[in-house]
């Protein structure tokens, strides 16, 4: 768990010098380039004094060693915030942040396009200790300032939205709860601090699944939570005291991928783009809802606010059965079928969201395919799109 040094949130390089450089100290490891895993426990004193003063670096496992504090370090300087946490998952990142914030009694402000599992964890968890969530519409603005109560403590943001793509405007939100005194989170795995700083939109605590761009290779899970000096106390302490830690080597590989989520980030970006643009163009298609092409939900706010856009995004088909569109997905090869995203190969996953949204209408017109595109040649995946689409054409 590292706390940045006052006023060290300013970058001394470019974000692709620092993804490479940020973290990493060879001199004190024999001159290896990469921080080596360590694994241990029990780390030993000198002496007393030093063992009860925990004079030392490290005083235990769980609270640090030289793998997981390096990628503190470097993901502190990303962020641009006053400290980071590691969790062993996303959604324990999630869980971690808001329990650092609620306490019994308190009332949340949760948006309505929020990841699934992140509904639970309010629905269920939260719910049971007597926190009280309220769902929002992504598009609301300054309008959440009519659901602020006076026991609300917290507004959670997910911009874009999980599988609807919608853009908040987070500055406008940010001033609604500073006004009030609320914390503001903001899961920002889409983005990454490659694309969007939460931090420099006056947002407390930034969330990642660093499982998805931070790994990069769909072999780990991985949670960061990085805080700002209002929140950073909170999220260190609550972590300590649930016992939170990442295995080494799970804290190695994000270190790894952390290297070229730059290069990758920018290839994923450009093919999304081909083909979504693609799509769009494709009489099969209702819509395509990706933040970076105009006529999405927010588009001129990720324009605004947004240095660039991911591989994910999602289509609206022309109303079709749910067997067409199975037969459609079940013909692809380039694209598999599972959860996640974030990695080097591309997905696709059907979904629906009226089942869960409360505070807004999910009735888009048609069925909702996500789409992840990897690293693989655009012309081959929209070559498989096409296959696919003809499969549909058919089914219909």
């Amino acid at each position: 768990m590292v706390k940045q040094p006052e006023g060290s949130n300013a970058r001394r390089y470019s974000v692709d010098t620092e993804l490479v450089t940020a973290g990493r100290d060879p001199q004190r490891f024999d001159g290896f380039v990469n921080t080596p895993v360590v694994r241990g426990s029990t780390v030993l004193s000198p002496t007393v004094a030093d063992l009860e003063g925990h004079t030392g670096r490290y005083t235990y496992g769980r609270r640090g060693n030289p793998t997981l504090e390096g990628l503190e370090v470097a993901l502190a300087g990303l962020e641009g915030g006053a400290g980071v946490v590691l969790t062993p998952s996303g959604l324990s990142a999630v869980s971690l942040a808001l329990l650092s914030v609620l306490e019994a009694g308190d009332h949340l402000l949760m948006v309505d396009s929020a990841y699934q599992p992140t509904r639970r964890v309010c629905n269920e968890i939260l719910r049971r200790y007597g926190i009280e969530t309220t769902y929002y519409d992504p598009l609301i603005a300054g309008g959440i300032a009519d659901l602020v109560r006076p026991n609300t403590r917290a507004i959670f943001l997910e911009s874009p939205g999980s599988q609807s793509f919608e853009i908040q405007d987070v500055p406008a939100i940010v001033a609604v709860a500073a006004q009030h005194g609320l914390f503001t989170l903001m899961d920002n795995t889409w983005a990454t601090p490659l694309f969007f700083r939460p931090h420099d939109f006056g947002v407390d605590i930034s969330i990642q699944a660093g499982t998805k761009y931070l790994g990069g290779h769909s072999d780990l899970n991985i949670g960061t939570i990085s805080a700002n000096d209002r929140a950073f106390r909170r999220v260190h302490l609550t972590h300590g005291d649930l016992g939170i830690t990442v295995a080494p080597e799970d804290a190695f590989l994000a270190a790894r991928g952390l290297r070229t989520m730059g290069v990758r980030l920018a290839r994923h970006q450009q093919s999304a783009i081909t083909v979504a643009e693609w799509l769009a163009g494709r009489p099969e298609v209702l819509r395509v809802l990706h933040p970076a092409l105009p006529g999405g939900p927010g588009h001129e706010l990720w324009k605004r606010d947004f240095k660039g856009a991911s591989g994910l995004f999602s289509i609206i088909l022309q109303p079709t059965p749910k067997a067409a569109v199975d037969a459609f997905l079940d013909s692809l090869d380039l694209f598999g079928l599972g959860y996640s995203w974030g990695g080097f190969e591309s997905l696709a996953i059907p979904f629906d969201c009226s089942s869960y949204r409360t505070a807004t209408r999910w009735a888009p017109g048609g069925p909702g395919v996500r789409l992840h595109i990897g690293l693989e040649d655009p012309a081959d995946l929209i070559a498989d799109l096409e296959r696919g689409l003809a499969v549909l054409a058919t089914a219909r």
